[in-house]
């Protein structure tokens, strides 16, 4: 999987959307500011309704276009964010470590997901701000267990010291697009009327966790 980063000049293959839920404060906008601009601000303000960023890499030889949406947290923007769903095929579920609160919210936050979103989207548990160790409140033990049960793809970052960023925003875009040209394969000429192919439909996605996991070599996020 070398050579990811996709030259802007070629023609785009795939566009795949992914949205970033979870509570506010957790780190979502940082870790979509690490992807896609390898920015992190110390003075991050919280994300007013809706914005996203796209990043251009190449996958199996294919330029691939990432649409990454980043919503506010607060309970008062939910309204906005029920469309916010809509053609998603990727999504992460950030929770700060150090709050327990925002961990045991993911439960909610995922069914919200699967109620709205396509029944096969492929989704990532993420633990942010592993880089403050000391202060942590979410064993990740407890976390490896809420993503196998939900055949979640899990793993640990820092936006701040950009730990594993990359490697979760890419694990999930290899896996979108494995499974969208797996049915490219199988159903070639299966075009909505926008013409966009419904190939996520119908595919069932088990997720070996086990395998997927971070290789830790001491110390929180691998």
């Amino acid at each position: 999987m070398s050579n990811f980063y996709g030259d802007y000049n070629q023609k785009i293959d795939y566009v795949f959307k992914v949205v970033l839920i979870g509570d506010s404060a957790v780190g979502k906008s940082q870790l979509l500011a690490r992807f896609a601009r390898n920015e992190f601000s110390v003075d991050s303000k919280a994300t007013i309704g809706v914005e996203f960023q796209t990043k251009t890499l190449a996958i199996d030889h294919k330029t691939v276009k990432a649409q990454i949406w980043d919503t506010a947290g607060q309970e008062r923007y939910r309204a906005v964010t029920s469309a916010y769903y809509r053609g998603a095929v990727g999504a992460m579920l950030v929770y700060d470590m150090t709050k327990r609160q925002s961990f045991d919210h993911m439960a909610r936050w995922l069914e919200e997901l699967r109620g709205h979103a396509d029944k096969n989207i492929v989704i990532m548990l993420i633990g942010n701000k592993c880089d403050l160790g000391s202060l942590r409140a979410v064993p990740t033990e407890d976390a490896q267990e809420f993503a196998q049960r939900e055949n979640l793809f899990f793993m640990e970052t820092s936006a701040l010291e950009s730990t594993n960023v990359e490697t979760a925003f890419l694990t999930v875009l290899t896996e979108i697009y494995r499974i969208i040209s797996k049915k490219t394969l199988a159903a070639n000429d299966e075009l909505d009327p926008n013409g966009n192919s419904g190939l996520l439909k119908g595919t069932r996605i088990i997720v070996p966790n086990q395998e997927l996991q971070t290789e830790r070599k001491g110390g929180c996020c691998g």
